[in-house]
């Protein structure tokens, strides 16, 4: 494995906390909390490209790659947060976290990309250890079908934005910085114009905030910029079947989802993927 995936490997880590804050911030409207969001994210692209001294890096990025980071950007993020708002956070979180499968199968339409065998077979075991989740809310007459509907657009959203990141291999990770100064500005004023700004009211919740704007919403970008534009894409894709995984046993250890023998084959069906899809790869 190189760097560059193990990077990426490190993004999903750190996305596996994403619904757990989302939850501890749900108290704030959703464009507000996208704003206060990408703004603490921007601060750690500006402090990085100063570090670095690489600001002459983010002249000529092109006009198609900005606004494919911002519309991915923003864009899941929102949908995200409107969905666990709407549907039971283990269940849509789950839901979002399609995004692998798509992600494998897109990227076999990638010039110099090829899809095996094993990925496809890993994907699916995958796939079919997320639909063990949700399985009993889908068909038991959940009214969270809106919810349910804006995380499966979540998945198509963040798998679309991965892949065409990858079409955009030139421009340097430091341009995702402008992407979070972008989605920063455009969701702070739709908050101004159809929102009721609500600071939080506790500690819990600013802590929250914060921690989604420095870890999952902030760092986690960077990390997976580079390791799809300079990583192995297919192996990322699969391994990120790890994070539903994840998100759920901490939602649970948490207390705000119950445990279920879903979770027990849904993690002998996303790990056996993942290790199918890992040795494929090699």
């Amino acid at each position: 494995m190189t760097t560059a995936t193990g990077l990426g490997g490190l993004a999903i880590l750190l996305w596996s906390l994403l619904a757990l804050l989302t939850v501890g911030a749900s108290e704030i409207p959703p464009l507000q909390l996208n704003a206060m969001c990408f703004a603490l994210a921007t601060g750690i692209g500006v402090a990085w490209i100063t570090a670095t001294r690489s600001w002459g890096k983010l002249r000529g990025i092109p006009l198609a790659a900005g606004a494919v980071g911002v519309v991915g950007l923003a864009g899941y993020h929102l949908l995200y947060f409107l969905a666990l708002r709407n549907a039971p956070p283990a269940e849509a979180g789950i839901i979002a976290y399609l995004w692998p499968l798509l992600i494998v199968i897109f990227s076999g339409l990638l010039p110099g990309e090829q899809l095996r065998l094993g990925h496809v077979l890993g994907a699916l075991m995958g796939l079919a250890g997320a639909v063990a989740l949700v399985w009993a809310q889908l068909f038991s007459g959940s009214d969270a079908w809106l919810g349910y509907g804006l995380a499966l657009a979540c998945a198509l959203t963040w798998s679309g934005y991965s892949v065409l990141s990858r079409r955009f291999g030139s421009v340097p990770t430091a341009a995702v910085t402008v992407y979070c100064a972008a989605a920063a500005v455009l969701s702070a004023a739709g908050s101004a114009l159809l929102e009721e700004t609500l600071w939080p009211r506790d500690a819990s919740t600013w802590i929250a905030t914060a921690a989604l704007g420095l870890g999952p919403v902030g760092l986690a970008f960077f990390l997976w910029d580079h390791g799809m534009k300079r990583g192995n894409i297919q192996l990322l894709g699969v391994l990120s079947y790890a994070a539903p995984l994840l998100s759920t046993l901490t939602l649970v250890l948490a207390g705000v989802a119950d445990p279920t023998p879903a979770l027990l084959l849904a993690a002998i069906l996303i790990s056996g993927g993942a290790a199918i899809a890992a040795r494929a790869s090699r």
